[in-house]
């Protein structure tokens, strides 16, 4: 007779449960076992960098466990007080308890607070749906409380110290644009190219015209080197007939002598005309004396 596949038996045919074998949750404690703890009894991370949960696939992971269990178990530590705090495996425990479930597998550890963000944090970054601004408040706390620098801070995070710099300066950035951030309004692309405007009323108009105009990471670099660097427009009538020094003085000079208006027109190789006004044939005259006498 053919073997009945395992796929006919359920998940649990596909997993290797011994490697959670429960023990006594004192037991657990003492050697970082797995155990399965009452989920009242479990309190959540404090230092949990993920902020926002979303309904939908909390929902999905709530019926998963519902039909196969727990596969993963959340990791706690053990307080003063007898009770448990989550250090990972959040959406797991809400999943659990949207269920009705009263106990949940846990891997228990020994971890002091510093230990738990970092534990946490780890855990969250590996997300894709984990948005920047909670990497950065999650890297900054890191920095503050557990007193490293940002090179530390990158070895112990696996990433670029300039990618963690990178993250930190979101942290910059108005609240409103952080907050476009973590809505998804704008690319962490946008947010780089916008953390390079120093007037934080011009970051927030090119944040509104990244938006309404929808424009892509490429046009909103583009965008900001104009309000960046902006082309000072020459205006070319001014440039075009200012005259030097000398020959202003000398039009001066000979409006006093002809007693009449002077027009000097120079270009840049210096080749221009001298024009004189005159409004009647009485002061063309006089005019074409002044000049017959310096001929003569």
């Amino acid at each position: 007779m053919a073997k009945k596949s395992p796929l006919g038996k359920g998940l649990g045919a596909l997993i290797d449960t011994t490697k959670y074998e429960k023990k006594p949750v004192e037991e657990a404690v003492s050697t970082g076992a797995v155990a399965e703890i009452d989920i009242k009894d479990i309190e959540i991370n404090p230092f949990q960098p993920r902020e926002d949960f979303n309904e939908e696939t909390l929902k999905e992971l709530a019926a998963s466990i519902k039909e196969h269990g727990i596969i993963q178990p959340v990791t706690v530590r053990k307080l003063k007080n007898g009770k448990f705090q989550l250090i990972s495996g959040e959406r797991r425990f809400r999943a659990s308890k949207e269920i009705g479930l009263k106990k949940i597998i846990a891997f228990v550890r020994d971890a002091d607070d510093n230990a738990m963000l970092e534990m946490a944090l780890i855990e969250n970054i590996q997300r894709e749906d984990l948005n920047a601004i909670e990497i950065a408040v999650s890297y900054r706390r890191l920095i503050e409380e557990c007193n490293l620098t940002q090179d530390k801070l990158a070895d112990r995070v696996g990433k670029k110290r300039t990618t963690v710099a990178n993250y930190l300066r979101l942290l910059k950035l108005p609240a409103e644009i952080q907050s476009g951030i973590q809505n998804k309004l704008i690319t962490q692309g946008h947010a780089k190219a916008l953390i390079t405007i120093e007037d934080e009323k011009k970051q927030v108009n090119a944040y509104e015209k990244i938006i309404s105009e929808q424009l892509s990471v490429r046009e909103t670099e583009k965008l900001i080197r104009e309000i960046n660097f902006p082309v000072k427009k020459e205006n070319k009538k001014t440039t075009k007939n200012k005259l030097p020094d000398e020959y202003v003085s000398f039009k001066k000079d000979l409006s006093e002598i002809f007693k009449s208006g002077i027009n000097i027109k120079r270009n840049n190789a210096g080749r221009g005309s001298i024009s004189i006004a005159f409004t009647s044939d009485e002061e063309f005259r006089k005019i074409k004396e002044l000049l017959s006498s310096i001929k003569k």
